[in-house]
């Protein structure tokens, strides 16, 4: 099946977008219990939210990387993830794209979001020849999303696990089967040119 170059590809719905996170259980486990990030979760810091699940395993080592063994499956609201999107400016300089780097620093320097188009993964954590966003949230988009976007968290470390003990077994049918349905998300074409190499 052929895949865009750079799509934005998630789990959403009419009103959601379904990002990934992984945390160490101190954060993780709270955020997941409250259904929202605790007061711990640092406000004034980047953080790095994924729609692709198998981007996120490889990110994380499906949960096994220190400080990374709690996956969250963050459900934003679609409104918040425009917005981190009409907002973002690429996280390198692309010639093409910016007119030159000093254009780009500036553009980087206001905006509250990056993003970062990263290689998609297959089961095997491989790299696929098309690739996925990373979205990188500070100042206001990293608080907006903590305190006014989210509308669930919820721990999906086992899901993590189980998918991966498939992997290990060589039955990638029934890992596949477990994964989640990412579709193209349908962002407005204007705002992802902008963002797209």
């Amino acid at each position: 099946m052929h895949e865009a170059q750079r799509e934005i590809r998630a789990v959403h719905t009419a009103a959601t977008v379904t990002v990934y996170q992984a945390y160490s259980p101190g954060i993780g486990l709270p955020a997941a219990r409250e259904g929202r990030f605790p007061a711990a979760w640092k406000r004034d810091r980047m953080t790095w939210i994924k729609p692709s699940f198998l981007w996120m395993m490889y990110r994380c080592g499906w949960a096994t990387k220190e400080g990374q063994e709690t996956v969250l499956a963050v459900e934003i609201s679609r409104e918040g993830f425009d917005w981190a999107l009409r907002h973002a400016c690429l996280s390198s300089y692309v010639p093409g794209v910016h007119p030159d780097r000093e254009t780009w620093r500036r553009e980087l320097k206001r905006s509250p979001t990056r993003v970062q188009w990263d290689p998609e993964r297959d089961l095997r954590l491989r790299p696929l020849p098309y690739r996925s966003l990373q979205l990188g949230l500070s100042g206001e988009a990293a608080r907006g999303y903590a305190d006014e976007w989210t509308v669930a968290i919820r721990d999906v470390t086992p899901l993590v696990h189980e998918i991966h003990a498939h992997v290990r077994n060589d039955d990638l049918d029934a890992a596949r089967a477990l994964l989640p349905r990412e579709q193209p998300y349908p962002a407005a074409d204007a705002v992802l040119s902008a963002l797209r190499p």
